[in-house]
């Protein structure tokens, strides 16, 4: 009887090719997410040669879309978000808005219908937190006042698109003539049954949780304290989506913000650390899977007219609030550098759209390939920043 070996070969295939197409990218000064992005291309439909699983790609996929919101639940900190409210909460909600905006607009010139168009737009609106931390980490800028702007900002961003995950699945299931009020007693439901999810986590997970990885701590296992972090990032995003309605991706955010502030919060993140970043390369790679190269060669303009929104639009966006809020020229400059890409999230609410039929296949292909030519470009967009920074001001 022959043994289906689909698994393993998706397996081998994806990470031995992400290792060399990220070390590729690093020793090119890139992001090593185009690496794993390019990994994808590379075993994906639209290249010749070998062609991993995109059925199993995809569920190793949401495991790491789980183990990703996880991870940013663990990071997530109220107090850093607090301390630059004043400028990162207008600013990245003001950012989301405009970037919305004109991905509207540019997708209706491109033919697309009213929510096409603004999902994608949406999606092109929030940077990669990956992405920023690295670039601040080799400017040895994340605690500077501009670091901790940006953070802030993507804090912002990544909320939003947490609720994104909740409401848009909900509008699309209304249809193309919804009626106003069904469709709002469901958003409305989903929210209270969300928010009955997010209480209960906070006041009953918020006892119970820490109680037991100190128990768990006490075995001084170290491997079956990292099986516990998984167990309960992986339990609570199933128990939102089977008993409360919500998405596996909003479980385990708020089980990674219930454990963020226990004392034993940062060995939980580290522990979960090697297997969550495992998981997320696969993320990568099954998204360059979906992936149809062509698009840069049929579609020059729309995959420009998309990525000008992202390395122009948000940038100058950016400058223009940072400006308001009286920040010095070189601080504004790195935060509107910072928040010149895109990355995981867009992903994310990209593939979500798809499978709600919401987004066509040639716009998901806009925005990854927009994606790509922004993670590419970002670090001369701060080189430019830089530059522009030591300059004098104009009299």
């Amino acid at each position: 009887m022959p043994h289906d070996d689909s698994l393993i070969l998706t397996l081998v295939g994806g990470f031995v090719l992400a290792f060399v197409f990220g070390m590729l990218a690093l020793r090119l000064k890139l992001s090593p997410l185009v690496g794993y992005l390019l990994a994808g291309v590379v075993v994906g439909p639209f290249t010749p040669g070998w062609v991993a699983d995109t059925g199993l790609a995809g569920q190793l996929a949401e495991v790491g879309v789980i183990l990703l919101m996880f991870g940013v639940g663990l990071h997530f900190s109220p107090a850093d978000l607090l301390r630059v409210r004043k400028v990162a909460v207008p600013g990245a909600v003001a950012q989301i808005a405009l970037a919305t905006v004109l991905g509207w607009g540019v997708g209706r010139l491109l033919g697309m219908g009213d929510a096409e168009a603004a999902l994608m737009g949406l999606c092109l609106s929030v940077a990669s937190t990956v992405v920023l931390l690295r670039a601040l980490e080799e400017r040895k800028a994340v605690k500077s006042e501009a670091g901790q702007v940006a953070v802030g900002w993507l804090i912002v961003e990544d909320l939003v698109m947490v609720m994104a995950l909740v409401i848009v699945p909900l509008l699309a299931s209304a249809g193309a003539t919804p009626n106003l009020g069904a469709v709002g007693l469901k958003i409305g439901t989903t929210l209270l049954s969300v928010g009955v999810f997010v209480a209960l986590m906070l006041l009953v997970g918020g006892r119970v949780l820490p109680w037991l990885l100190v128990r768990i701590a006490h075995t001084r296992s170290r491997e079956l304290f990292t099986l516990g972090v998984l167990a309960i990032a992986l339990g609570i995003a199933y128990l939102a989506y089977a008993v409360f309605g919500a998405s596996f991706a909003l479980g385990a955010f708020i089980a990674g913000l219930v454990l963020n502030g226990t004392p034993l919060g940062h060995n939980a993140a580290e522990r979960s650390l090697p297997l969550r970043d495992a998981f997320a390369v696969l993320f990568f790679v099954s998204v360059g899977m979906l992936f149809d190269w062509t698009v840069l060669i049929e579609q020059p303009g729309a995959v420009a007219a998309v990525l000008a929104i992202i390395v122009v639009g948000k940038s100058v966006a950016a400058l223009a609030i940072t400006s308001v809020a009286k920040m010095e020229r070189g601080p504004s400059l790195m935060i509107a550098a910072s928040l010149a890409q895109i990355g995981e999230f867009s992903f994310i609410l990209a593939s979500v759209g798809v499978k709600l039929q919401i987004l066509s296949r040639p716009t998901h292909d806009l925005i990854l390939a927009a994606a790509l030519l922004s993670i590419v470009l970002n670090p001369f967009v701060f080189k430019l920043a830089d530059r522009l920074g030591r300059q004098p001001a104009a009299a």
